[in-house]
């Protein structure tokens, strides 16, 4: 058997499905190139038949990919398989990517269908999606919960009808390793022709164990494993890509596998995910987290001026992380800027870079001092969203202890400049009311806003996040500012547009 652990990122398709992450066209070609950098096998570049913004991107990703095999998810319908072909047929490795549930309650309470007429479903999907595309992966849906030997029995129709992949998703997240692993052990043991096709993982981590259930089935024969750029996805989210090749690079005493993840581009990836979904990375999170090469305790100190390895099993610029450091100010050049964030993981076009070198000089004559952090959050939130249809101009806000506060703000939608003058229950209040004056959205309701410090210091930029939710829908967005209501507005008007795109319809009109 292989030893080389094929990494299938779904973070386009599964990770864009956490609340609040939609991707703009443009945000997933970005994403879908450093996904190649970063070395991954397979782009799960999103599900062709939810709506026509769908089906774009993935034929777009499917034109952009040089190396990486492309897959489109497919329900088990012909009209699915044949859109899910149709967005991927330009790829230069394509692969349909169709499913089915298999456990009984899915199958009962979901799908209502009997187990043979699941089969049969099986049997036709796959076979009409071999028919389009010689690489096709079949996926049981909700595995760990499905009968032992009915799965036995899916996994034999899906090979037999030319399936070249077989997933066995812990679809909820309901496994533990011992369980997980016992699964693929038994499923490749009893199928007949089971070598025929390579076994994959997709874990949830609703109990916090999807990473080690994606180890515990590579060390029962799994050959690809399916998982997300920081882990972000449904619920609890997915398998973090960067997890599984650390630690199968890390402990390769007891993983002898390897990926073909570049882990270098790890910090990279991670940051350019974080940006563009507005999904933070948590603090003390494995390998990416900020404080994960951090050491504060007085006896890990002395270790580490001893030997860095006395309490890190492995270095930062391993994963592409170099120490925080102060080496910016108003006086830095463009070469000095270029080679920064180059060191930090971005690699901007020339006007990209022009907008965000002018925009660190105006937050370098505005602080004292420029962190790692505050570039992070300038160049995420100006480059990363800065094609967005509304953007936010000017605002002035009027505010102290006799109220109500007033607010002026001033946004571009689609080129047009227009202007609101608002009062409200304090500063943040009448900024947000200016927002739904220039652009209607009643139906949206208002689920969080949130401030924190990018840095330390009275002139630290302010980090806002703001969540929106509207008909089912639920989007994220986030501004950076050393003034926190600019930090406001701006986090209001990346959540409006991320709606935008949740909708798929065209941009909202501005208010007469």
């Amino acid at each position: 058997m292989t030893d080389h652990i094929r990494i299938f990122d779904t973070t386009l398709r599964d990770g864009e499905q956490s609340p609040g992450c939609s991707m703009n066209l443009e945000e997933k070609l970005k994403v879908a190139a450093q996904l190649e950098a970063l070395g991954v096998d397979i782009i799960e570049a999103g599900f062709a038949i939810a709506s026509e913004g769908d089906f774009e991107a993935v034929s777009a990703v499917a034109r952009q990919c040089e190396t990486a095999i492309v897959a489109s998810l497919a329900r088990a319908a012909a009209g699915d398989i044949d859109r899910a072909w149709a967005a991927v047929k330009h790829a230069r490795r394509p692969r349909i990517h169709t499913f089915i549930a298999t456990s009984p309650l899915h199958m009962r309470a979901k799908l209502n269908m009997t187990p043979e007429q699941v089969l049969e479903a099986i049997a036709r999907s796959v076979g009409h999606a071999r028919s389009l595309c010689e690489d096709v992966e079949w996926s049981a849906e909700d595995a760990t919960r499905s009968d032992p030997d009915y799965l036995c029995r899916a996994v034999e129709a899906a090979i037999r009808a030319g399936a070249t992949t077989i997933n066995l998703p812990d679809t909820v997240g309901y496994g533990t390793p011992e369980t997980y692993g016992a699964m693929f052990r038994d499923v490749i043991s009893r199928v007949p022709d089971a070598d025929k096709a390579i076994f994959s993982t997709h874990c949830h981590n609703d109990l916090g164990l999807a990473v080690a259930n994606t180890l515990a089935a590579i060390m029962a024969g799994a050959r690809q494993c399916e998982a997300t750029v920081n882990g972000i996805g449904e619920r609890a989210g997915n398998a973090a890509i960067e997890e599984i090749a650390m630690a199968i690079r890390v402990r390769h005493d007891v993983l002898p596998v390897r990926t073909g993840i570049v882990t270098t581009e790890i910090t990279r990836a991670s940051r350019l995910v974080s940006g563009i979904t507005g999904m933070a990375v948590q603090a003390n999170k494995a390998i990416v987290g900020a404080n994960a090469f951090a050491h504060e305790s007085g006896i890990h100190q002395d270790g580490m001026l001893k030997d860095s390895s006395t309490y890190e099993i492995m270095t930062p610029e391993s994963v592409g992380m170099g120490a925080t450091n102060l080496v910016l100010g108003k006086h830095s050049g463009r070469a000095a800027f270029r080679q920064k964030l180059s060191e930090m993981g971005y690699d901007l076009s020339d006007n990209e870079f022009g907008d965000a070198f002018k925009r660190f000089k105006d937050l370098a004559d505005a602080k004292k001092q420029v962190f790692d952090e505050d570039i992070v959050a300038l160049v995420d939130d100006e480059v990363l969203r800065g094609h967005d249809r509304i953007q936010v101009s000017e605002v002035e806000v009027y505010c102290g202890s006799n109220g109500p506060q007033r607010a002026i703000l001033t946004l571009h939608i689609d080129g047009e400049e227009v202007t609101a003058a608002t009062r409200g229950n304090g500063p943040v209040d009448a900024l947000f009311h200016a927002i739904r004056k220039l652009v209607p959205h009643d139906d949206a309701v208002l689920q969080l806003y949130q401030v924190h410090a990018v840095t330390a210091g009275t002139d630290a930029q302010a980090e806002v996040s703001v969540v929106l939710a509207e008909a089912g829908r639920t989007v994220r967005g986030t501004g950076a500012h050393t003034d926190t209501l600019v930090a406001s507005a701006r986090a209001y008007v990346n959540a409006l547009n991320k709606l935008m795109v949740k909708r798929g319809k065209s941009p909202l009109s501005a208010a007469g």
